[in-house]
């Protein structure tokens, strides 16, 4: 490797990191601890407030986190915020300099990271989007799945970043790693949703759902979603790492490509009406592992 990959990989960052909500406040803790200078920004200044503890600057506007920057990481909540802040003659891509780097690693529309793209190459600007998955625990922990789009270049010069965060794969062009994160979320939505209704049988059937959960790590229906979540219906505990209005966000977009690409997806259209619903009932700010209530109430049962 050799140019200007190699040399950013030779010496410290200058980041600016826009969204320090319950992943990106971890995120940019990482990367300020792997060496680079970060310059962070969250639309509450509060929230962001503690990251001075680790050598972090805080901005005022996304604008002045985003200037002089040499790769400037977007982790906001959803495609139109993004475009809010990133797009238009005031937004962050006109601030940036020219030949720096924009990392997008919200969840967008597939659609939506491809038009970004577009205004970042008019300003001579690189583009990745880059969603990542393993919610809290795994930014807290830096090993987050990195699905990564966008030019061989500038993943190489994203990688120091990446990988103080989690492990980043190429999957393709601009918007292949949102494609790839809507993927990942249907089988994430619908194994929550599963596990959902299986503790739900176990309990209604009289056994002990922690116990069936035990039974079952080990086996063939083991996964990441039982041990976490499973565990975390069993006990109640729905403070959220991810909350469910960001699933309902991303199988409704996932339900809108699969319609463009004229595919019929049962499992995905019914998943997404029950995390609809649990939204529409008041709990979109618990995690989404509180879909078990949504289960309660289409039963008929007190939700505890």
């Amino acid at each position: 490797m050799s140019g200007p990959a190699q040399n950013l990989r030779n010496r410290p960052l200058a980041v600016g990191f826009l969204g320090t909500g319950i992943m990106g406040y971890p995120m940019a803790r990482r990367i300020a601890e792997a060496g680079h200078r970060v310059r962070a920004w969250n639309r509450t200044l509060a929230k962001a407030e503690g990251l001075a503890t680790y050598g972090i600057a805080l901005a005022d506007t996304a604008e002045a986190a985003a200037r002089q920057a040499d790769i400037v990481v977007c982790m906001l909540s959803s495609g139109p915020v993004c475009d809010a802040t990133l797009l238009g003659p005031d937004g962050v891509i006109a601030a940036m300099s020219p030949g720096s780097l924009l990392i997008v690693m919200s969840s967008i529309p597939v659609a939506t990271a491809q038009r970004q793209a577009e205004a970042a190459a008019m300003r001579k600007v690189a583009y990745l989007d880059a969603p990542v998955s393993g919610g809290e625990s795994g930014a807290q922990a830096g090993t987050l799945a990195i699905m990564v789009g966008g030019a061989e270049e500038a993943f190489a010069r994203a990688r120091p970043l990446f990988e103080a965060v989690g492990h980043p794969t190429a999957v393709g062009p601009v918007g292949a790693g949102e494609l790839a994160k809507l993927v990942n979320q249907l089988i994430v939505a619908g194994t929550i949703a599963t596990v959902a209704e299986a503790l739900l049988l176990a309990e209604r059937g009289g056994a002990d759902p922690a116990g069936v959960r035990e039974a079952l790590l080990g086996g063939f229906a083991d996964s990441t979603i039982l041990r976490q979540h499973g565990a975390r219906m069993v006990a109640r505990d729905f403070a959220p790492g991810g909350p469910a209005k960001h699933q309902v966000k991303d199988t409704s977009t996932a339900r809108m490509l699969a319609a463009e690409l004229g595919l019929d997806l049962p499992v995905l259209a019914t998943v997404d009406a029950l995390f609809n619903d649990l939204v529409a009932h008041g709990d979109g700010d618990l995690d989404h592992s509180a879909v078990l209530r949504e289960l309660e109430r289409r039963n008929r049962l007190d939700v505890r």
